[in-house]
């Protein structure tokens, strides 16, 4: 953590109730098995076999066009960016009317999150999914009921990496009570933008070697959280 961090972080400390906001996609949710399900759902339509799990997962955080894009590219497939743009409704539609048949949290997900909540922190999320399906995923996984807000992208607010979009899922604009909790470099820079510490979780769908993001502090596991946020402090500040 550099020293503006720091400073950042030990003025947080006066706060010990904090607006944690989370990213969706690879950070709360595991979602890659039902969005690589549509991939190959909708490549089909190119003739085309399912594509590689593993690499169309790395792929996730970059949105539905990308992981048509890519999975063509594998394939050795040449299609147009006019052709994404005619799949990419039929992707969305497939992907709305069965959002969660394979999503589910990842491992220690919903007891931190009630923790925290138990804590009095203030949780929401903060998404470059579009904000109806990242609701409608909540819903479908009975996590709704643990977050303030929900912001996505159509939501009238400009998304990651911009710093507005954590302002808007925080509800207020006081760096030194909010934290920034993701998996990939548009959360990074978002928590940059905004002048607030970030914390990433390593199993994301970064795509990117986790540790070239530079985030104040890096997670294996989710249930790590709640003692990552006594870490961002110096150990002479007070609580």
């Amino acid at each position: 953590m550099n020293e503006n961090s720091y400073g950042l972080v030990k003025r947080m400390s006066v706060y010990p109730r904090l607006s944690i906001c989370f990213d969706l996609d690879g950070t709360i949710v595991d979602t890659a098995p039902d969005l690589v399900r549509v991939t190959n759902m909708i490549i089909s339509k190119e003739g085309l076999a399912a594509t590689d799990y593993n690499l169309a997962r790395g792929q996730v955080g970059f949105g539905a066009k990308a992981l048509i894009r890519e999975a063509c590219r594998r394939a050795g497939h040449k299609i147009s960016e006019e052709r994404i743009d005619e799949l990419w409704p039929e992707f969305i539609s497939l992907y709305d009317e069965d959002i969660a048949q394979l999503s589910r949290p990842f491992d220690g997900v919903l007891a931190t999150l009630g923790k925290l909540k138990r804590d009095g922190h203030e949780l929401s999320v903060c998404t470059n999914k579009p904000g109806y399906l990242a609701r409608k995923l909540l819903a479908a996984l009975n996590l709704e009921n643990l977050f303030v807000r929900v912001v996505g992208s159509k939501d009238g607010v400009p998304t990651k990496p911009s710093a507005a979009h954590i302002f808007a899922a925080a509800g207020h604009r006081n760096p030194r009570k909010i934290i920034m909790v993701g998996d990939s470099l548009p959360d990074i820079m978002a928590a940059r933008a905004a002048g607030v510490p970030s914390i990433l979780m390593r199993y994301g769908y970064a795509g990117t070697p986790t540790d070239r993001l530079r985030a104040d502090i890096t997670l294996r596991r989710f249930r790590e959280l709640p003692d990552a946020l006594f870490s961002l402090k110096r150990p002479s500040d007070p609580y």
